[in-house]
């Protein structure tokens, strides 16, 4: 099993990252096709297609550095800009990776999402994966990275005890997501399939996962979750998961729900909760802050007035550039005539030393005394 690296750094309020795996044989052409329908429908100001090595080749707003690198696995790069509420901006990136070498054939290519926004962010806002992935089922781009599960739907639960708690440690210590299990006290009907997730404002719908147990599964689910999370599974009620390192302030007893009515009504105190959680201060994963480096250090779809203050930043730099180097220039130059200055003194300008006159060779000491004594005279200590 993966080890999962985190960080000492929490996700600020203003970004939006995600994390899951396209099943499917043209994830960028799907990228694509969205990004051209929402800016012809004026959804989006603006979107860029690069090529990962093309991108970090090419010149930035902010100076780059080695985290703002996609990395050699990526394999395509996409930037959108939008504006949200009282024309706040958000810029997002969203990158493209060719699966691991230890992975299977067909599961798919993982992608990596980072957004910001001008002012925190709003749950109310669109969800940035929507701006880059079409709402469609039939595109499956929503598979979780840790675990075969799914937003967008009820995954419930396996049946075998051993792959339940496997599935239960993969999703609370590898997955970047939120995830809730809900029991079905009994056998729900139409609406009660559908996913309770649906009710989440759009801005945290496609960052919780929703995982059911059948009634026959309460004794076992909740067994393996005692055992595995120190967390209950209330019978016909829900629970939010864990994480593993702990995410500070999550207390077991305040994120189970004991009831939830599974008849197409949206569930508020679950809403509550969940949304709750995603406010906790939670460290980010090693990944998930490279992304949001490379979002704000490797962005390149700039609009005219960052164009023109990049230009301005530009040329300001080049000419502090060609600064320094008149400067170096001019001091290599006193430091050769120095030299020069200092040769004709010791050698009487024939390039030939001469000894020191008969009755000072003490007060003047030898002929490298004397070219020592010269260079002082041009020596500037301070530079």
């Amino acid at each position: 099993m993966a080890k999962k690296s985190t960080s000492t750094t929490t996700a600020p309020d203003t970004a939006w990252l995600g994390r899951g795996r396209h099943i499917g044989p043209e994830p960028e052409q799907d990228v694509r096709r969205n990004l051209i329908a929402l800016k012809a429908a004026g959804v989006l100001d603006d979107f860029l297609d690069l090529d990962p090595v093309e991108a970090a080749r090419s010149t930035v707003l902010h100076p780059r550095d080695a985290s703002a690198d996609p990395g050699p696995s990526a394999r395509r790069l996409f930037e959108a800009r939008w504006r949200v509420a009282d024309d706040v901006t958000v810029r997002a990136q969203l990158t493209l990776y060719d699966p691991e070498a230890r992975r299977r054939e067909g599961e798919g290519v993982t992608w990596v999402l980072a957004a910001e926004a001008e002012q925190a962010w709003d749950l109310r806002w669109p969800s940035p994966a929507l701006m880059f992935w079409p709402d469609s089922d039939r595109v499956a781009w929503d598979h979780d990275t840790a675990a075969d599960v799914r937003l967008r739907t009820a995954n419930y639960l396996p049946k075998d005890d051993d792959e339940l708690r496997r599935l239960l440690r993969d999703c609370t210590r590898q997955s970047w997501l939120i995830h809730v299990v809900v029991h079905e006290a009994m056998t729900p009907d139409v609406k009660g399939l559908l996913p309770v997730t649906a009710f989440l404002p759009p801005g945290l719908r496609h960052r919780v996962i929703e995982h059911r147990g059948t009634p026959e599964q309460a004794q076992i689910a909740d067994f393996a979750m005692k055992r595995e999370l120190s967390v209950r599974m209330p019978r016909g009620g829900a629970v939010v998961l864990p994480t593993e390192p702990p995410t500070p302030g999550y207390d077991a007893e305040r994120f189970t729900v004991r009831s939830v009515f599974l008849d197409g009504s949206e569930p508020t105190e679950l809403l509550d909760r969940i949304k709750e959680f995603a406010e906790l201060p939670r460290p980010l994963p090693a990944e998930a802050e490279r992304a949001l480096t490379q979002l704000r250090q490797g962005w390149h779809l700039l609009t005219a007035d960052e164009e023109l203050t990049h230009a301005r930043d530009m040329v300001t730099k080049y000419a502090e550039a060609l600064e320094a180097m008149t400067k170096s220039r001019d001091l290599y130059q006193q430091a050769a005539e120095a030299a020069q200055a200092a040769l004709a003194e010791v050698t009487g300008g024939d390039g030939v030393p001469r000894p020191p006159a008969a009755g000072t060779a003490k007060a003047d000491g030898s002929p490298l005394s004397a070219l020592t004594k010269a260079f002082g005279r041009f020596r500037d200590p301070n530079k």
